[in-house]
This record gives structure tokens, sequence and C-alpha cells, in this order.
């Protein structure tokens, strides 16, 4: 068996051997992983911090849209890895191929960068914040932190009894006003060790390393998550239960406006987002799925094997699709079910407590402690996983903007030198806007814009560049064209969205 390779940029494939692929389940198993490291990306910021607000704001009413945004994507992320196996190309050298206007490079590519500079640096900046808040919770260092949240917990204690008594004389119900907190380095000295220690980490690590670090945090806290939404009715009176989550698949709006803004931004990070949707391919190389199959040609074999490692590429997809949307609806149903009822919302400082309080019915009083565990395990295996993702992006997009020579020594160098920067880009973002959940947020809008986008290329890997030999059915296109859709129709509401807070 051949090894694996280190670098995507390994992509000269003329040289390389080829291996026929698997056929049965047991062997296809085993060469799983693109999939995993990208499940590993998504439980994390868009699950534990993005859809749990959802569901506090708009309670199960939206799950309908959490599970299309699960599904809809697959097709389009399949139809990705598909061009990146037959011709051996990373995403973004893809993309700047799709036909359009050019200035250096295509449209496509320059609508890339912007997503890319709002999600890789801020999103991921609102994750390695999370990190430390978490840290700076649980294990104070000065303490200021902790004081910080003393308080925003006394305010909304004393906003709700005000809120208890409007009630009871039949009043407006009183706004709650957060108090002025003063600026905190408990988290910004945790969220600083975080950013080392990751920096090192991809700096020194491979393909392997990356896999295996993220499917053992991921898979704990995904298993620990889905066991306490079904302790949740044994432990407390949570809203939890067949009808509950029966009423959120009809399809159904919130009342709140803002609920919805929120879930249109959740649409973008759920499932496979925008940035997933580009890193997948650079994982499916460097996994070893194109090599195996061997520079494209006309004959049987190179077909044969293609159509093998694009079957084994399609149950990686699906696998990792199942295991995110199990993570995706059992945080969201937590977000519902505990935080709706009681008004408590992800935010700020008090981030960390609220998302405790999921928690601390089930597992009390060591509510906080599995908390901690399983939120830093999710948060940060996103944080390495895209760190790395879009250090093999960058590096490729370098070559393309003709910055850096397209060779595979060049891709290399670049992509350990942005592992390394990358993480202290996070930090200074993090330490500028303290607020994980609307970088969060902001980035889950970017990455909503661009999706149809993405399904326009898809579309033009399909129709457009790929072989007739590996051609999927006419109900794979189908299927294919809907999730173009989906994505089109998700992009256009997200852009309505955010255009009318900025400018209402």
């Amino acid at each position: 068996m051949s090894s694996t390779p280190s670098d995507p940029a390994d992509d000269d494939r003329s040289s390389l051997e080829v291996e026929n692929p698997p056929s049965k389940v047991g062997g296809i198993l085993l060469r799983l992983g693109p999939g995993l490291i990208i499940a590993a990306s998504i439980v994390g910021s868009g699950e534990l911090i993005a859809t749990t607000t959802t569901g506090a704001k708009a309670g199960y009413t939206l799950l309908w849209l959490i599970l299309i945004g699960c599904v809809i994507k697959v097709f389009v992320q399949i139809e990705f890895g598909r061009y990146a196996v037959a011709e051996g190309v990373p995403t973004i050298e893809g993309l700047n191929h799709v036909p359009g206007p050019r200035w250096k490079v295509n449209w496509l590519v320059w609508a890339w960068l912007a997503m890319f500079l709002t999600s890789a640096i801020g999103q991921l900046g609102g994750i390695l914040g999370g990190v430390g808040q978490l840290l700076a919770a649980q294990f104070p260092i000065t303490g200021d932190f902790v004081q910080q949240l003393d308080l925003i917990e006394v305010a909304r204690e004393k906003a709700q009894l005000a809120a208890e008594e409007a009630k009871r004389l039949n009043l407006p119900e009183p706004k709650f006003d957060k108090p002025q907190l003063d600026y905190t380095w408990d988290d910004i000295y945790y969220s600083g060790i975080v950013t080392v220690v990751t920096g090192i980490m991809l700096v020194v690590g491979r393909y392997k390393v990356v896999q295996h670090v993220s499917t053992v945090l991921v898979a704990g806290f995904t298993v620990l998550t889905v066991f306490n939404v079904f302790a949740l009715p044994y432990f407390s009176n949570a809203e939890v239960g067949w009808e509950y989550v029966k009423s959120g698949l009809t399809f159904s709006l919130p009342e709140k406006g803002d609920a919805l803004a929120v879930a249109l931004a959740t649409f973008g990070i759920i499932g496979v987002g925008a940035s997933e949707l580009i890193a997948y391919p650079y994982w499916c190389l460097e996994c070893g799925y194109a090599r195996f199959t061997g520079k494209r040609d006309s004959s049987p074999a190179w077909a044969e094997r293609a159509r093998g490692w694009m079957r084994v590429m399609r149950w990686d997809a699906w696998c990792s699709m199942v295991i995110y949307t199990f993570a995706t609806v059992a945080f969201y149903v937590l977000g519902a079910a505990v935080l709706h009822p009681t008004g408590r919302v992800p935010s700020n400082e008090g981030l960390v407590r609220t998302l405790a309080k999921m928690y601390s019915e089930v597992f009390h009083p060591w509510g906080d402690i599995v908390f901690l565990l399983g939120a830093f395990a999710v948060l940060y295996s996103t944080l390495f996983v895209a760190t790395a993702g879009n250090a093999r992006v960058a590096a490729d997009a370098l070559g393309v903007y003709g910055l850096t020579p397209k060779t595979a020594h060049d891709r290399r160098r670049w992509t350990k030198i942005f592992c390394a920067v990358f993480p202290i880009f996070q930090l200074a973002t993090y330490m500028l806007y303290k607020d994980p959940v609307m970088l969060v947020i902001i980035a889950g809008l970017a990455q909503a814009l661009l999706l149809p986008l993405l399904g326009v290329a898809a579309l033009y890997f399909r129709f457009r560049k790929c072989d007739p030999r590996i051609a999927p059915t006419k109900l794979w296109d189908v299927f294919l064209w809907l999730s173009v859709v989906g994505l089109t129709i998700a992009g256009v509401w997200g852009a309505y969205s955010y255009s009318s807070k900025l400018f209402h």
C-alpha cells in the first residue's frame, strides 16, 4: 500500500503508484478519512454556538431548516470531490477555470477571497476566543473573566425578576440591559496558549495527525450530547419529546425576524459550509483518492479505478453527513428545549455559562466540567482542522494569483507558514472584537453568500468538465440541481436579512 502524501500539492500523479479501490464495505470503511476531518470541522462553531443560538431564539420552529442545511450541500460537496479526484486539481485552481469575468483570476476566486478573509480569520478568531473563555471560566488566573460572568448573571437574575413582576402587573416586559463590562485578560491568556500549541502541532503535523486528533475530540462529545438529549426527560421538565420535534418539522417560520436571520446565518455554517466545500477536495487529494486513481487517460482501467475511488469518496461524504447531522440536531434540541423556555441566548462573555446550562440538569453537579471538556473538544477540533484546511487553501491560492510559483515545494512551504501565522491573526481578531457569537454569525452569513456561487461551480464541473465514463445518474443530477437551488435561496435570503440589519 502506498503511503499517504503529506501535502495536497503532490498532484503530479504521472510518477505516483496507482492502487485499485476496495470493493467490500469493510475495505471502504477503512479508507474513510476526509469526511471525518470535515465532520470534525463542522461539529464546532456551527453546532455548539450558532445552532444552539438558533434553537434558543426560535425554539423548535426551525428544526426543518437545520435538517435541510445538513443534507442539501452534500451533492455539491461530492461534485467538488469528483472533479478533484478525476483531474488531480485542488479547489482554488479548479474554481479559476470556471468561465466568467477575469482580472488576474476569475470572479469566483475573488468572491472566495472575500469570504475567506471573513471566515478564516473572523470565525476562527471567535472560536479561539470561545476556547479561551471556556478555560478562563473554569481555571481563572486573575479571576477577571469570572467576575464579569458573575456581573452578567446577577443582572440577568434581576431582569428575570423584573419581567415576572411586569407580567404580574400586566405591564410590558422590560428590556434586559447588560452591565458595562471591563476588558478581561484571563481569556486572552488562555487563547494565547492555545494559539502557540495549535501553531506548533500544525507545523509539525501531517494528514494522519489532523484526522486522528479531530476524530477523537469530536466523537466523545457527540456521543455525550446525544445521550444528554435522550436523558433530559428523566432529569428535568425540559420540553423534549417527539411531539416537540414533530412541531419543528412543519416548515413554519418564527414570529421574530431576528431568529430567522440567525437561522439563515446558521444555514451557512451547519452541515458542509462554504469553507468545508472548498477544503474537502484538498483532504481527498491528501488522503490519496486522486493519487490512487492515477492521471486521467483513455484506458478502461483508469475509468474503473476512478469509479471505484469515487464510490469510496461518496461513502466518506455520506457517512460524515450522518455524524454531523446527529450532532447538529442534538445541539439544536438542547437550545430549543433548555435555553428557549428561559429566554437565555448565548452571547459574549456569558457564552460559557449559558451553554453549560444545557448539561447541568443531567450531569449535575458535574455539568460545568462535562460541558467544559466537551465544548473544548468540539471547538478546538474546529479550530485545529479549519486552520489546517485554510492553510492549504491559502497556499494554493498564492499560486493561482501568481504570487508564488505553482510547485509542490512552494505550496508545502507556504502551507507550513500559514499554519504558524493564521492562529496569530485569529488571536488578534478576538482581542480586537471579543464577541465569539457575532464573529461566528458574520462568518456564517459570508459563507451563505458564497454558497450559490459554489453551486454554479459544481454545475460547471458536472456538466462541462466531467468525464462521461464517471458521470453520475440522471437521478443524481436532479438532486444536484435541487441542492444548488437550495443554496441559492439560502444565499439570497441571507443577503437580504443581513442588509436589513445593516441599513435599518
